[in-house]
């Protein structure tokens, strides 16, 4: 049994000084010391011998274990200082040599013409809050005037869910569940993702942006004209640019009065254009005075405040913005598109 640990020994040492590589020692340390290895059957036969035996014989094959061991992280560590030791003369680095550069991502245009608004909307004292994505019947529809039987609920093609929620047709829930928590005055704006079962086309996605806004006061304090002023100040801000303001008769359940906005062209200064179709006006928004019907939801007496409310779609600001002709170019994912922005 000495002899054939001896044996072990003068072979693993052998090969080892006879080792080139980090891939030879591996095959070594496995040759050797692995679980199949001549060495490590030793180890498992002890059990076999006698006291005195089992001593002598699993002192000596432990000694020789370690010897290997130690042998194999010297030739390791010999073979890495000889790699290494030229390789200034092998790799030689110009540090004067201009670097590449990173590559670096931006934001997509939609969240830049968010960020945009929210900033300016922020200078006017407008408070950003988030809404959420999964809406319930009663925010999404009944407290805003729109009841089961009423026939605007047709204008929201609805992505109902099997609990009986829904995905928020509008941004507009999260005015009443604003009003629940907090008292007037209040001025917000409420950004968020919405959806509608519609058709895709070059203006209409299932899934887009809207921003809603809201400001709130007792009666009395709180004009069409504080409404128009503020969108004035808003679109010049956006646009960089002086524009013209003109309002629209028009209807939705939770405003009354409720009125369409257009704006001068910021292209063609009312001259006509491709992007306002010759008309010198682009249509940007939907606005009016908040129903009391609205404000009874949330608990408000009736009455005793006033406020507007207004949406826009930020998909169809951001094409006006830059003059893009198909709202769907901002989801097609390609780089060639959004790396001019």
């Amino acid at each position: 049994m000495k002899n054939r640990i001896n044996k072990i020994k003068e072979l693993a040492l052998k090969e080892m000084s006879e080792a080139k590589s980090l891939a030879d020692l591996e095959k070594l340390r496995v040759k050797y010391l692995g679980r199949r290895s001549d060495l490590t059957n030793v180890l498992r036969g002890l059990k076999d011998l006698s006291k005195g035996e089992r001593k002598e014989i699993g002192e000596m094959a432990n000694k020789i274990k370690e010897e290997i061991e130690s042998g194999i992280r010297n030739q390791e560590s010999g073979i890495k200082k000889l790699k290494f030791s030229n390789i200034e003369s092998r790799e030689k680095i110009d540090t004067t040599y201009p670097g590449e550069k990173i590559k670096k991502g931006h934001l997509h245009p939609l969240t830049q013409v968010r960020y945009e608004i929210e900033e300016i909307f922020k200078s006017m004292g407008f408070l950003t809050v988030e809404g959420r994505e999964v809406e319930d019947e009663f925010h999404n529809f009944d407290a805003l005037n729109i009841p089961k039987d009423h026939p605007a609920r047709d204008i929201w093609d609805t992505f109902w869910l099997k609990d009986g929620n829904l995905l928020q047709t509008h941004t507009s829930p999260m005015q009443i569940r604003f009003m629940k928590e907090n008292k007037p005055p209040l001025r917000i704006i409420v950004p968020g993702r919405v959806f509608r079962y519609e058709a895709s086309d070059a203006t209409h996605e299932s899934n887009f942006y809207q921003v809603e806004g809201l400001m709130v006061d007792e009666s009395g304090k709180i004009t069409v004209a504080n409404f128009k002023s503020a969108m004035a100040e808003f679109m010049k801000s956006l646009f960089k640019r002086e524009v013209k303001i003109r309002l629209r008769p028009s209807y939705f359940p939770f405003v009354e009065p409720g009125f369409e906005i257009d704006v001068s062209c910021p292209y063609c200064d009312g001259a006509g254009c491709r992007i306002c179709k010759k008309t010198g006006w682009i249509e940007i928004l939907g606005a009016g005075m908040v129903n009391q019907k609205v404000f009874t939801s949330v608990g408000f007496k009736k009455d005793k405040y006033e406020g507007f409310a207004f949406g826009f779609g930020l998909d169809r600001i951001a094409m006006i913005k830059y003059g893009v002709d198909d709202v769907r170019l901002f989801y097609s994912g390609d780089l060639r598109f959004l790396e001019q922005f």
